[in-house]
């Protein structure tokens, strides 16, 4: 990874991950039986026959599909990038292929090219945009691998050739500047498999980042297991959470275990402060529509993102302070520690913290608040930060401590 994308995706914390494709027709139900597995997964899931699965093609209609106003949508819950699945594992593409007739524009009475669309919206809000591509399964293509299945008998190099190359072609040729792009499940893959598609986009776009899913190590940055992130700072690499705000990727009309706004709030943070990114999904219906309560949770999120932007955007990895605490999570720059409150406080009481500390302000309006550090009794660093009267009820906002040392310093307990 050049410095350059480098400095960009670790400054950029928080994107937009778009599953959507036939599977959303299916939205977790495949003859009166529902999955109970991720939703677009349900073609292997319910082993359902190539030719059964293509007719999906033709009720796939989505009128009330709006790239602005999805696109529109993640700026103002403060998503900097934008990754959408040009192909999952289905094999479907959600673009004009001409590689491939199996795509949205030559197999639906819809007819139009999505992933334009949204590279066109994510161009004119400012938005990185990025691509989901699944290089390894395609269970349409004959030679495609498929997981839970026998593929000894699949010329897998074969497929690779004539449908996954000539598509990223396509791709990173037609769709203007992609800033990204997400493999995923690289399976069977050799290494030097996944080094001939890592040199083709880095021949058509090198400052194109590869996400680690590419497989054989050949990422330009680390994609942690789906919904999990490490449980210590990791600054060896930089990495990303995928994450779900329910329990699916593509939409599923029976899944409405929704996190709370205050679970993703603390999942960002948690990605954030330990030194990675937060890519959280959203999974159309098969009418182009977010679900209105995944809507509403994220119209929460994106509050919070935008009234403490400086406490999360181009952050830094966060070292380890000595207490779990349940009401806070820690950000920092240069010469300010963001103190994250998450739970209703009347003041704020830090131990082991051992900066001197200049100023204390609310970094979602600037007011000052009272500080004070000395040492307890016991002879340990205590910080305290008076707060307004008015916040003493109130939960998920951020103070800012300015500090004289340049990094936090946490004292051993």
């Amino acid at each position: 990874m050049s410095d350059i994308t480098k400095q960009w995706f670790e400054k950029e914390k928080f994107g937009m991950f778009i599953h959507w494709g036939l599977y959303a027709v299916l939205a977790g139900e495949y003859k009166g039986k529902r999955t109970d597995h991720i939703a677009e997964w349900i073609m292997n899931t319910f082993d359902i026959p190539v030719e059964e699965y293509e007719k999906l093609a033709e009720q796939f209609n989505p009128r009330d599909f709006d790239a602005d106003d999805i696109v529109k949508k993640a700026k103002e819950w403060g998503m900097r990038y934008l990754v959408f699945t040009s192909k999952h594992h289905e094999g479907f593409a959600m673009y004009d292929s001409k590689a491939d007739d199996y795509n949205v524009v030559k197999k639906t009475p819809y007819g139009k090219d999505i992933l334009r669309q949204l590279s066109e919206a994510c161009e004119k809000y400012g938005i990185r945009f990025g691509i989901y591509y699944s290089q390894a399964q395609d269970w349409h293509d004959p030679n495609g691998l498929a997981a839970n299945y026998d593929n000894s008998a699949k010329d897998y190099q074969y497929y690779l050739d004539h449908k996954v190359k000539p598509q990223l072609r396509e791709l990173f040729t037609e769709y203007g500047k992609i800033s990204l792009i997400w493999f995923d499940t690289p399976m069977s893959t050799t290494p030097e498999q996944s080094r001939e598609l890592v040199e083709l986009v880095k021949s058509l776009q090198p400052d194109c980042v590869v996400s680690g899913r590419i497989g054989n190590g050949l990422g330009d940055y680390i994609t942690t297991g789906d919904n999990t992130i490490p449980r210590l700072p990791y600054g060896k690499n930089a990495w990303e959470i995928p994450a779900t705000i329910n329990d699916t990727w593509g939409y599923s009309k029976y899944d409405h275990k929704w996190k709370s706004a205050d679970e993703l709030i603390r999942l960002l943070l948690k990605a954030i402060s330990r030194g990675g990114n937060c890519l959280l999904n959203v999974g159309p219906d098969a009418m182009g529509r977010i679900p209105e309560e995944c809507t509403a949770i994220l119209d929460e999120v994106g509050a919070y993102v935008r009234n403490n932007a400086e406490a999360i955007y181009d952050t830094k990895i966060t070292a380890v302070y000595p207490y779990e605490l349940d009401w806070a999570e820690f950000t920092h720059r240069e010469h300010k520690l963001y103190v994250h409150i998450l739970k209703p406080k009347s003041i704020i009481e830090l131990l082991n913290i051992a900066n001197r500390v200049t100023r204390a302000y609310l970094v979602e309006d600037g007011r000052e608040c009272k500080v004070k550090y000395e040492k307890t009794c016991e002879g340990d660093a205590y910080i305290a930060v008076t707060l307004p009267e008015e916040l003493w009820d109130r939960k998920n906002y951020c103070i800012c401590l300015e500090t004289e040392e340049a990094e936090p310093v946490f004292e051993e307990i």
